[in-house]
Parts: structure tokens; C-alpha cells; sequence
């Protein structure tokens, strides 16, 4: 008897209709004598909502009841899931955080799940029910309900299947699996049948939108197996592994690209030690995270001009910061917000001499200006006007011969 963790999207319990669908999945393999237990995310569109509304009262709104708020999405999914399952036969019962509980610690929307009981679920499963879990959510050390960031069902369900020691994890939402870029703008994308860990971890954590990065990174520290795989179809999905199962003999697994970046430089940096950690210090401290950085030297060595990226919604608080930050003195700052960050992810790299110069030469043959421009093992990423978005992801798509 295998247990498995099934997590299923916003587009998979979008409607009244798709969740009786779901019911009927997990009534298959719990009836193949599975032990299920089912993560579910918010009905699509939900989370915006309940967040709309928040904004209605205050931009500001208290961080402690927008969590109360947002996490109720997923409790009505829950409820309604369970219903389904009680509906045709399946015994089922939902499980609010609280009364697990699902341990969390860390800041209000941005909490981590650190444990969670596992003896009241572990006892309905021995008794032949289905457990149903809203992703997303948790509740710290004085009882307060937390959030674990958007997208953060992912992150539920790995966890899930690591402290109930779960022989897969199944991550179900609207496409069948990862694609070699987005299928929706790329119409000759194909899909992925295997992908490593790390590969998995760069897509994610560069835009594409199938999974979250902070579940992909947790299970590659536990070796947790994944599959991706839509709830509309039959077809096979995308299984997602440990180093062992990278293909080496493709240098380019995948296009990413993200549209929410924006671009800061400051010219005329004072450049000795300590400047940079004057500047990032702050903005670390905010909440604000930097991407990429990119430094030029003077040619007489006394300024320097950093340039850096941020996520498009943090614009004006990082301007602000570093406006009124007196440890820093610049020549000028300027920014841009119509920029997008394109990169080419593939484990083959390691081993295939050209790749950087094949991208370089794909985008410059559209006329395609490169702003910035950071590489890693299995990366390479560059920032563009995001006019040239779609045009560059088509470009090298078809250059690495991923159509």
C-alpha cells in the first residue's frame, strides 16, 4: 500500500464542476489502494479576490488578518473537496492547519512550514480515509495563521510527503507537465518527460509558472520524488528526479522568461570595501530582493557604477530606500521598469563549449540589446526591454532546437 501526496492548482478546483473531477481522480487511486492524502490550493481567481477586497479597506492592511483572510480560499476548497469524496463513497475529512497543526515560523506571508503532527492523519488513513490539507497555510508558535507565500501549496505538499514519509508527490494543475518554455506563447513548446532537480529549480525560480521554486528546493534536500501532470488529461506527466536522471546530451533543457523585473543603477559609486554592503544592507532589511548585480570600474579606480534588479512591485520602496540612505553617496540613479528577464537553463551546459556565445549571437540577429547579464552552472540570463520578450524567447527557443 503506497501513501502519496496529490496536490491540485487553483485551475484544478476552479469550479463546482472540476472539483466533483478531482474527486473522482482520488477516488481511482484511492480505490488502486492508495493512501491519499490531497493538497488543495484556492479555487482560481479566489486569492486575488479575498486580496482586492483587503486593498479596498487599506494599502496598508494589517499583515496578521490578511493571512487570517487569504487563507480561507483553501479551507472552502477543502470543505467542498471533502464533500465531493463523501458524495460517491469515499470517506474523507478535512483538516484545517490549526488542527493538525502545521507548524510555521518566520513573517506573516512569507512563513516557512517547520513541522507538523502527523498522528490524528496518520490514524484516518490506517482507517481507510482520504485526508484533505489546505496548502498554503500554517500557524505559528503563538497561534497565529500564517501563509507561506503564493504558490505556497507546492511547498505544502513537498513537505507533506517528507514528514509523512509519502512515496511520491503528485503536482496536478492545467498543463501536463513542464514545457520547454511556456506552451501558452510558445505553441511549438514540447514537453519534458524527465528533468533534473536543479533544472527544475532554475525554471521555477526564473518564471516559469508550473512550479514553486521553494518546493522544488525542498525536494531536492530530501530526494523527493515529483511529478507534474494535468488533471484534464491522461497523459503522462513530467517526472522530476535527483542528478542521476540529468540528460547531458541536450546543452539547453528549457526557455524561462519573467515580465516582473525592473532594472536600478546608481553611477559614480565612491569604490572602496563596504560600499556594496552599504547599499544592499537596507534593502535587505526591507524585504527586497536583489537579482542580479552587475558592477563597472572606473578607469581611474575612485567611482563605480552598480547596476541591479529587483522585482517590478518593489520599485518604489527600493528608490526610497536608497534615497534616504546617507551611507551611500552617487553621481545619479536611474531606473527602468519596462525591462524582462530571458534565460536558457540546461544541465548540458557543463559540458557543451559555445552555448553563451550561441545565445549571444541568436539575440543580436534581432537586433535584441542585452542590459545585464548573469550566468551559473546550468544558466544564463540576461535582462532585455521587455518589448523584445517574446521575440527573444521564440529566437532562442528555436536556436537550441527546442521546437
Amino acid at each position: 500500500m503506497a501513501k502519496k501526496v496529490l496536490k491540485f492548482g487553483g485551475t484544478s478546483v476552479g469550479t463546482i464542476d472540476r472539483i466533483l473531477h478531482v474527486a473522482q481522480i482520488i477516488k481511482r487511486e484511492f480505490d488502486a489502494d492508495h493512501q491519499i492524502i490531497a493538497i488543495v490550493s484556492a479555487m482560481s481567481g479566489e486569492t486575488d479576490s479575498l486580496l482586492k477586497k483587503s486593498k479596498s479597506i487599506s494599502n496598508n492592511f494589517n499583515p496578521r488578518e490578511l493571512d487570517v483572510l487569504l487563507t480561507s480560499g483553501e479551507q472552502v476548497t477543502s470543505a467542498l473537496l471533502a464533500g465531493a469524496l463523501i458524495e460517491i463513497g469515499v470517506k474523507s475529512k478535512s483538516w484545517q492547519n490549526w488542527q493538525i497543526p502545521i507548524l510555521t515560523e518566520g513573517e506573516n506571508s512569507n512563513a516557512r512550514i517547520i513541522n507538523m503532527n502527523v498522528s490524528k492523519i496518520e490514524k484516518y488513513l490506517s482507517e481507510k480515509g482520504v485526508a484533505i490539507i489546505p496548502g498554503f497555510q500554517g500557524i505559528s508558535k503563538n497561534g497565529d495563521i500564517t501563509t507561506i507565500g503564493r504558490g505556497g501549496s507546492d511547498a505544502t505538499a513537498v513537505a507533506v510527503a517528507k514528514i509523512f514519509d509519502a512515496e511520491t508527490c503528485e503536482i496536478y494543475t492545467d498543463v501536463d507537465g513542464v514545457y520547454s518554455s511556456d506552451p501558452n506563447k510558445i505553441p511549438v513548446a514540447k514537453k519534458i518527460e524527465k528533468i533534473s532537480y536543479d533544472e527544475m529549480l532554475e525554471l521555477s525560480s526564473l518564471g516559469a509558472k508550473v512550479m514553486q521554486s521553494s518546493a522544488v528546493q525542498t525536494a531536492m534536500m530530501y530526494n523527493i520524488p515529483l511529478e507534474v501532470k494535468s488533471t484534464f488529461t491522461n497523459r503522462k506527466g513530467t517526472k522530476i528526479f535527483d542528478q542521476q536522471n540529468i540528460d547531458y546530451t541536450k546543452s539547453v533543457t528549457g526557455v524561462a522568461y519573467s515580465k516582473d523585473d525592473a532594472k536600478i543603477t546608481l553611477v559614480g559609486v565612491q569604490d572602496k570595501p563596504g560600499v556594496a554592503a552599504s547599499i544592499f544592507e537596507p534593502l535587505s532589511k526591507k524585504q527586497i530582493n536583489v537579482d542580479m548585480v552587475i558592477q563597472n570600474i572606473s578607469s581611474d579606480h575612485k567611482t563605480t557604477d552598480i547596476t541591479f534588479t529587483i522585482k517590478r512591485n518593489d520599485l518604489l520602496k527600493t528608490l526610497q530606500t536608497i534615497k534616504e540612505n546617507k551611507d551611500i553617496h552617487y553621481n545619479n540613479l536611474s531606473h527602468d521598469e519596462k525591462v524582462s528577464k530571458i534565460s536558457i537553463v540546461g544541465a548540458g551546459m557543463v559540458s557543451t563549449p559555445g552555448v553563451t556565445f550561441k545565445m549571444f549571437k541568436s539575440l543580436a540577429r534581432e537586433n535584441i540589446n542585452i542590459l545585464a547579464i548573469s550566468t551559473s552552472e546550468i544558466k544564463i540570463s540576461v535582462i532585455i526591454s521587455e518589448n523584445d520578450t517574446l521575440k527573444a524567447v521564440k529566437k532562442l527557443h528555436n536556436a537550441f532546437d527546442l521546437d
